[in-house]
């Protein structure tokens, strides 16, 4: 996983309180013991600041570390349907076969990584929106990959509708797919 920053991890931050209300998410962070304290959440800014001294910006494998990837997760996950996995799964995996030792890029492949990654940012931004796709693909990803993510312009909302309008529905290609296979073995 990649070194998150101190901005990238307060964007987290605000997108859970975005969705759960400031007080709220508060509340479930203490549920899940990722917080001692029930007193009232003053700011977003002043959360994220004491959640990142926590979690070391999630390096930390401390309870408000495993919070914080619960909550985000369940919202990510609101926003994908099977066809949208499918998508990412299969793109995620063009993105492994570009890394070699350590999950480093393979040099001669940078160009080739450079654009999975835009198809999966793409592919993702269709469901949970642009700037949460993102922050999750680097929240994820391994450094190398992180890096090479930020140093690309972001997508637009135009640009991952397109990209959802493009996809294939997979029920279509496994239908194709197993045709295929019967007439091979044919």
């Amino acid at each position: 996983m990649a070194n998150l920053k101190a901005e990238e991890f307060s964007k987290i931050i605000e997108f859970l309180a975005e969705d759960h209300g400031l007080q709220a998410f508060r509340d479930k962070l203490v549920r899940l013991n990722a917080l001692v304290t029930r007193r009232r959440a003053g700011k977003v800014a002043n959360l994220a600041n004491q959640l990142y001294t926590l979690t070391g910006g999630l390096r930390r494998d401390v309870p408000a570390t495993i919070a914080i990837h619960t909550l985000w997760g369940e919202k990510v996950n609101e926003g994908l349907d099977e066809k949208l996995e499918k998508g990412l799964e299969k793109t995620a995996e063009q993105i492994n076969e570009c890394l070699g030792d350590r999950d480093r890029i393979i040099e001669e492949k940078s160009e080739e990584i450079a654009g999975y990654i835009r198809q999966y940012e793409l592919l993702l931004a269709s469901g949970i929106g642009p700037d949460r796709a993102r922050i999750d693909m680097v929240m994820k990803a391994v450094p190398d990959v992180a890096d090479k993510l930020r140093e690309m312009d972001p997508v637009t909302a135009a640009d991952a509708a397109a990209a959802r309008e493009a996809m294939p529905d997979p029920d279509e290609s496994e239908a194709s797919d197993d045709q295929e296979a019967g007439e091979d073995a044919q």
